[in-house]
């Protein structure tokens, strides 16, 4: 019998003062059987979320760049978070979609952000568009967008994928290690 697919991981990145727009997008998300990662829903109380917000990007298979006016002109941890995910990002295979900026407003795309391609949420498709992203890296991974399950590198019992599993597991936790020093 064929294994199960996991449900696509994604991270949220966001500004604080957007988590209202955030949170609903990660309801609706979560509703599309995508397993989001959000801080506000996925850190538990007590831990290091200097540490778990690093191993949650590198554990996705998306990260989604939530841009507005706010998190355009906002100094902080938003600012760190968007570089690391494009570290993650410079370690994919060229043609892979890791990052995708999602305008919540109007507003500018970063610099840093912008050779990769945006969806406009404010918009009628918007979020279509954003499903339609999400289902190709979904395909590409042989993910789905339909169960909901854990956090859990998906372990293969064939030995191939299970020492490629291994393999990526070992550099994000370098990139982790790195980035933390």
């Amino acid at each position: 019998m064929p294994e199960p697919k996991r449900p696509l991981k994604v991270f949220l990145c966001h500004a604080s003062a957007d988590k209202p727009a955030v949170r609903s997008l990660y309801k609706r998300l979560v509703a599309d059987g995508v397993d989001v990662w959000l801080d506000a829903e996925s850190l538990v109380a007590g831990q290091n979320w200097q540490v778990e917000i690093p191993k949650a990007i590198c554990e996705s298979d998306v990260v989604i760049v939530c841009l507005s006016e706010k998190s355009i002109n906002k100094e902080g941890y938003v600012q760190r978070e968007i570089k690391f995910a494009l570290d993650v990002a410079d370690e994919k295979p060229e043609g892979t979609i890791f990052i995708v900026p999602a305008k919540l407003e109007e507003c500018s795309v970063p610099d840093r952000l912008g050779m990769y391609h945006w969806v406009e949420l404010f918009e009628k498709d918007g979020y279509e568009r954003l499903l339609r992203a999400l289902r190709l890296r979904a395909d590409k991974i042989d993910a789905t967008l339909q169960i909901k399950k854990n956090w859990l590198p998906n372990i293969s019992s064939s030995p191939k994928k299970s020492v490629e599993v291994k393999k990526t597991i070992a550099k994000k936790k370098n990139l982790l290690h790195q980035y933390q020093r």
